[in-house]
């Protein structure tokens, strides 16, 4: 049956084409007729014979009255060991001027998830050396830990020293798939490097849709590397880390087309399928029996309001959350943690241990009756405190310093050599300073340390 149609309208990234014969799915590549490079995908009807598409390549190209063919094919991405190694795009196409990927097959970018009795949970830690995740936030295998933080205070650091110590420092553990969805390319191109450099980049594939990308290429690209992890995982009986930077622009990419397809929006400015397109992106990020993705995302906080909509809507897939502080990151406190607004359902005995889940309900108790006190604090001073409160906020600001450390991925920049601490070390440590076996040491000598042993050496 004749597959052929036409432009009947433009409006930015979105092209209206109308089909009186062989209607297309949604989902389906368009392509121009006279230049099959030129593509398109169909993404709702806007009337009986008349759909939305999101244009996939440049519009300058674009008018009303050209011919258009339907494909009858979704977004395949290349899989196979080809991809490994790899910095790709949404077509399959590579980025690393390496030439064209070796493919042994394709797998639509949609597709469903598991079903429910395949789902499995796994309570194995996966330790990622960093004093206040592994402490307060703690990772399991299959679990999903979001990185919250506003503009400039340390999120794609943080992800990037994660992907360093557990990638890096654990070489041969299942394989990884890194997400760019709306994030500057130098990012993209210095994580590539780094793995290379570190001889790890044989395990890694890499997924990128830049902010110089049209919206529906940037909100494709999250898709694309869920994918991508499924095919490790299912294919490849390989557990699967999957990093994403930043999911925030996933969802923003969502917004900027719903806009331009004149979808009403929800009361919060936002598309009204924000919470649906999180579900069928989060909801293939699972694990089965044998084999595990294990999710590490991070999420852009506009204008530093954590109640934004856009934000909230990831909130729900998340078993653990990390919280980034402005006002921490100013004080100099690196990583900029906020210790009492991040974090976990993976803190119960059954998971990190009986001494882990005290200590760590101990340093917050610590911690939120040390805020209390700021106020008083900034208005009499410290030396105004009872005895009591003086010891609970000393305690209270040596937790914070020790909670802070040098990384890895920041070295050139810092001058200061890079720590990984293991968990069992770090809760024996808090354990310490909360039972105030080091009440006589000043409280700048825990700052950026790895172990307290160190203050002693």
């Amino acid at each position: 049956m004749d597959a052929t149609g036409q432009i009947i309208g433009i409006q930015g990234q979105i092209i209206e084409v109308e089909f009186k014969g062989n209607q297309p799915s949604v989902h389906d590549i368009l392509v121009l007729e006279d230049d099959m490079m030129v593509k398109m995908q169909v993404a709702s009807q806007n009337g009986p014979q008349s759909f939305f598409c999101l244009s996939l390549s440049s519009t300058e190209k674009l008018y009303r009255g050209l011919k258009i063919i339907n494909t009858k094919k979704p977004i395949l991405i290349p899989t196979g060991q080809g991809v490994l190694g790899r910095a790709l795009n949404i077509f399959g196409e590579s980025l690393d001027g390496l030439g064209k990927i070796e493919k042994t097959g394709e797998k639509p970018i949609y597709s469903e998830g598991l079903d429910y009795s395949e789902i499995a949970k796994h309570n194995e830690i996966m330790e990622t050396g960093i004093k206040a995740i592994d402490f307060l936030s703690p990772i399991i295998r299959g679990g999903k830990i979001g990185l919250f933080g506003g503009a400039g205070v340390g999120k794609t650091i943080l992800l990037t020293e994660i992907i360093h110590n557990i990638v890096v420092l654990h070489k041969g553990k299942g394989l990884s798939v890194f997400a760019g969805v709306g994030e500057r390319i130098r990012e993209g191109h210095e994580l590539y490097e780094t793995l290379a450099a570190k001889d790890v980049l044989s395990s890694v594939s890499l997924i990128l849709g830049t902010m110089g990308e049209n919206p529906a290429i940037r909100f494709l690209t999250g898709f694309a590397g869920v994918t991508l992890a499924e095919y490790f995982r299912d294919s490849l009986k390989k557990d699967v880390l999957f990093f994403i930077d930043n999911v925030f622009r996933f969802a923003q990419a969502g917004n900027e087309l719903s806009v331009l397809m004149n979808t009403i929006p929800s009361e919060d400015g936002y598309q009204a399928t924000l919470t649906s397109e999180m579900a069928s992106f989060h909801e293939r990020l699972i694990s089965n029996a044998d084999n595990s993705i294990t999710s590490i995302e991070a999420i852009y906080v506009p204008n530093d309001d954590i109640l934004d909509q856009g934000v909230q809507a990831i909130f729900p897939y998340l078993d653990s959350s990390v919280v980034l502080s402005r006002s921490i990151y100013q004080e100099g406190l690196l990583p900029a943690i906020d210790l009492l607004t991040s974090s976990s359902a993976n803190l119960n005995p059954e998971i990190v241990g009986q001494l882990h889940h005290d200590v760590s309900l101990k340093a917050l108790n610590l911690l939120k009756q040390a805020t209390s006190l700021d106020r008083i604090v900034s208005l009499v001073g410290e030396s105004e405190l009872s005895s009591s409160d003086k010891l609970i906020y000393e305690r209270a600001r040596k937790l914070r310093n020790f909670m802070t450390q040098n990384f890895f991925v920041t070295e050139n920049q810092t001058g200061r050599k890079g720590a990984y601490v293991p968990r069992v070390t770090t809760v024996a440590d808090v354990n310490d300073l909360l039972s105030g076996k080091y009440d006589e040491i000043s409280d700048e000598k825990f700052s950026f340390i790895g172990s307290i042993k160190e203050i002693k050496t």
